[in-house]
């Protein structure tokens, strides 16, 4: 099981590279959309082009994760690349594109704001139909190994969130480089992918026992989610992606744009170049692996839980440290240090709460081994809401205080998601199908404690919905 998990992850790291350069390139072709016939752009209209992203995930998701439970994670899960590499191509020919002597425009095309309105849902089509097949063959790959899912939770999330990262920092280079072409480069990256997935993953069976049976579409995802404690993890998990969702799109935003006169006291308030920027995020990206890495080998250890409130407290150092740097004006280099020093800190802390979120999220999925893929779905459900409210918060709050209303906005999200975390707490252990591994002598009544639940819940599903 490590190859097939090493191969899904290696896999997904490309997809979520090639997502990311996409989204920076967009961002970066925005900044300067008048030069290629289109209309000056806002911090709104950045917002809502990021929530067509993540609504297209929210309502597709479910019916993509019910499709990889019924033909197979490993088929679904190719459909993803294909996506993105149609977006990515329609993209570049919003622009006037130079090869060589030769100017390639589509005049329909050029300059318009609801062509990539388009691009940005066929994104968002990619991300759901591979993030619930991936995850629910993850779930299948590590069932009943406690550690293996610790490392294989830690795994998707470092591939993702590295992906994503690598993907934005390559974006400045393309960009000065090949300008708009470098869409159509990135349509090699996901030709790539798809071939990762469709040749170097390898086809995970579920027994044939538990192919899924009864009511299939809308009506079993429902049942699904009247039959889960999901919910309990929902606000908290829905909070902590909103809180990453303002910095998806708003933050790259509010660093190149042209300098605004109004944001005069804010430091990182417009005029950084792509490059600069570019190494900003790699510095970044490089402590939230590590953090990754740390948090995801200590799912034995430490509850899902006690990370997850580790990493909002990081995620409000973070916050803290940013609203420092940006009022640090022209302090000398060295006072600026604690507030690097708070940054990297906050974002090692940050790192583990979403891959503990995805531990639970599979824990869940433990009690309904026909329905993985739709019950791990719900990943992509909670993420592109909280993207979507992040998205359009953080546009509103950017457009009123600039880099200040983001990190604001940063702070109130992290309060939201730790309201309910107590009461989460308290229903861990429910959800967990095999115990901690370990010489724990509670171990054996742990277990009980969670077969006796898992068997309530059960007998607690009227017959005629019973599988």
């Amino acid at each position: 099981m490590e190859r097939s998990i090493s191969s899904v992850t290696a896999a997904t790291f490309v997809l979520r590279f090639a997502t990311g350069l996409t989204g920076a390139l967009l961002i970066f072709l925005l900044a300067d959309f008048p030069q290629y016939g289109g209309p000056e752009v806002g911090a709104f209209t950045i917002g809502v082009l990021t929530a067509l992203f993540f609504a297209a995930e929210l309502v597709l998701s479910p019916p993509f994760g019910l499709l990889s439970d019924r033909v197979g994670h490993h088929r679904v899960m190719r459909v993803g690349p294909v996506f993105g590499l149609i977006a990515v191509v329609i993209t570049a020919l919003t622009a006037e594109i130079g090869v060589g002597s030769m100017v390639i425009a589509v005049p329909i095309l050029v300059g318009s704001l609801p062509i990539l309105g388009l691009t940005r849902v066929l994104e968002g089509a990619s991300a759901a139909a591979s993030v619930p097949s991936v995850l629910g063959f993850i779930a299948v790959a590590t069932s009943g190994d406690e550690a293996l899912r610790g490392k294989a939770s830690a795994r998707f999330e470092a591939a993702t969130i590295a992906g994503l990262i690598l993907g934005f920092a390559a974006a400045g280079p393309v960009w000065t480089v090949l300008g708009p072409m470098g869409f159509l480069a990135n349509a090699l990256v996901y030709a790539v992918a798809f071939g990762l997935f469709r040749w170097y993953v390898p086809n995970v069976q579920t027994n044939g026992s538990l192919l899924p049976r009864g009511p299939v579409g809308l009506k079993r995802y429902r049942r699904l989610l009247r039959r889960t404690r999901v919910w309990l993890l929902a606000p908290t998990w829905v909070a902590l992606n909103a809180a990453l969702g303002l910095y998806t799109s708003q933050t790259l935003f509010q660093l190149v744009r042209t300098p605004d006169p109004r944001f005069a006291d804010q430091s990182l308030v417009g005029g950084f170049e792509p490059l600069l920027v570019t190494a900003a995020f790699l510095a970044g990206g490089a402590v939230f692996f590590v953090g990754l890495v740390y948090w995801g080998g200590r799912f034995v250890s430490l509850r899902r839980t006690t990370i997850i409130f580790y990493g909002i407290v990081g995620g409000a150092v973070f916050v803290v440290s940013a609203l420092a740097l940006n009022h640090s004006g022209d302090a000398p280099a060295l006072l600026r240090i604690p507030t690097g020093v708070g940054l990297a800190l906050g974002l090692f802390l940050l790192a583990g709460a979403t891959p503990a979120a995805l531990g639970l999220l599979a824990d869940m999925s433990e009690s309904f081994p026909a329905d993985r893929g739709a019950v791990m779905g719900l990943y992509s459900v909670f993420l592109a809401l909280g993207q979507i409210s992040g998205a359009l918060i953080g546009a509103a709050a950017a457009s009123l205080w600039a880099f200040d209303g983001i990190l604001m906005a940063t702070l109130l999200l992290l309060a939201v998601a730790l309201m309910p975390l107590a009461r989460l707490r308290r229903f861990e252990f429910q959800f967990q199908a095999t115990p901690a591994s370990g010489p724990d002598p509670e171990a054996t009544a742990v277990d009980l404690s969670v077969t006796r639940a898992y068997r309530i819940d059960r007998a607690d599903i009227p017959p005629d919905e019973a599988d």
